[in-house]
């Protein structure tokens, strides 16, 4: 985690290059950091990308409650807010909703984990919540379920939200699990994706589980 004006940079940084990786359109998906002081910081609702600045941020605090004089944020922040109460090891999360990701979601198939690289980064295959309201503490709660072991999850025919130790790091998640539903909706195409042998799972699986609980947590 970092101080207030670091991590509102760092949310910035991470939520212009999320617009322009093409996960987001128009003013869709959002970004928050935690501060070291515990505060939350958000892209606030309904601006453009390229309008969001260190000086506009929306900031709460754990139980929601806004900064007198920020901005207002987005009505999902109970998704974002839920992930930084059950996990303290969290420090940035990124919600957007990427073309073959979100193809996922309203199919309701999680995208499996078939290159080594989706087990290091987001801890294996990115399940399917069951569907909730968008904005409503219920998807908050849902989201929570499937993330104790993993960086990235689908909301059922919404999207996708990930996790990182920073917003920068939860950023590259989202962009690993978009990565990897191209490639999976292309392999599908010729065939039937091949799983990787159950070694490799559990090997690339104590690589994630080792960086979410020492790297994470000392940062």
């Amino acid at each position: 985690m970092s101080d207030s004006t670091d991590i509102r940079a760092q949310v910035v940084a991470a939520a212009q290059a999320m617009d322009a990786a093409g996960l987001v359109v128009g003013t869709a998906g959002n970004v928050s950091g935690r501060a070291d002081d515990g505060m939350i910081w958000l892209t606030p609702s309904s601006l453009p990308y390229d309008q969001v600045s260190i000086d506009n941020l929306a900031a709460v605090d754990l139980d929601g409650n806004p900064v007198e004089g920020s901005s207002r944020p987005s009505t999902e922040k109970a998704m974002h807010l839920a992930c930084y109460r059950a996990f303290p090891e969290v420090g940035g999360v990124v919600h957007c909703h990427p073309i073959h990701a979100s193809m996922f979601a309203v199919a309701h198939k999680s995208i499996p984990a078939v290159i080594e690289e989706v087990i290091v980064y987001l801890g294996g295959d990115v399940p399917v919540t069951d569907y909730r309201p968008t904005g409503s503490d219920e998807l908050g709660e849902e989201v929570v379920r499937h993330l104790a072991d993993r960086s990235a999850v689908l909301m059922a025919n919404h999207g996708m939200l990930c996790i990182g130790e920073s917003p920068e790091h939860a950023l590259h998640a989202a962009l690993v699990a978009e990565h990897t539903a191209r490639i999976v909706w292309g392999a599908s195409r010729l065939g039937d994706p091949v799983d990787l042998p159950e070694k490799a799972l559990s090997d690339f699986t104590g690589v994630y589980t080792y960086l979410r609980t020492e790297t994470w947590a000392a940062s």
